[in-house]
């Protein structure tokens, strides 16, 4: 699994010109699943995410984590965060899973995340075109990959 994580002071997610889904402060989650993605793979970027410490402590370091704040999140699914330019221009999403597993994890990831987080937690819809507003905050932006430990 693949996370692009920005942290932002609002997002909001639209479909079909309709709000479903929005937060204050907090992380946006653009999450891809990958055609090897499975359980561990799932726990292992839910806690990495939750223990991300890229929020501002008193001392306007970045020092405190989702579960130091009152920070909310935001996950949509995105399969392009897999896109190969490998040969060409033309992204190849060949390593993305298909549709049906991958919104089996993504459903999955999205209860156990709110479970294990305690943040407030929106979402896109699966397989559906979206728009998605946000203001970034810093900008901090992170790729958090299950297979590549050491982005």
């Amino acid at each position: 699994m693949r996370a692009v994580v920005q942290r932002v002071t609002s997002a909001k997610v639209f479909v079909d010109n309709e709000s479903c889904g929005s937060i204050g402060a907090g992380l946006l989650v653009f999450l891809g699943v990958a055609a090897d993605d499975n359980q561990t793979d799932l726990s292992w970027l839910i806690a990495r995410l939750i223990k991300l410490r890229i929020f501002d402590d008193e001392s306007g370091l970045m020092n405190l984590s989702l579960r130091d704040t009152n920070a909310e999140t935001m996950v949509v699914s995105q399969f392009t965060v897999f896109g190969s330019l490998k040969k060409g221009n033309r992204p190849s999403f060949n390593r993305a899973a298909l549709p049906a597993p991958a919104e089996l994890l993504y459903e999955q990831f999205l209860e156990r995340f709110a479970q294990e987080s305690g943040s407030t937690v929106a979402s896109g819809r699966f397989g559906r075109h979206m728009v998605i507003e946000a203001i970034n905050d810093g900008p901090v932006t992170l790729i958090v990959d299950s297979k590549n430990r050491d982005f």
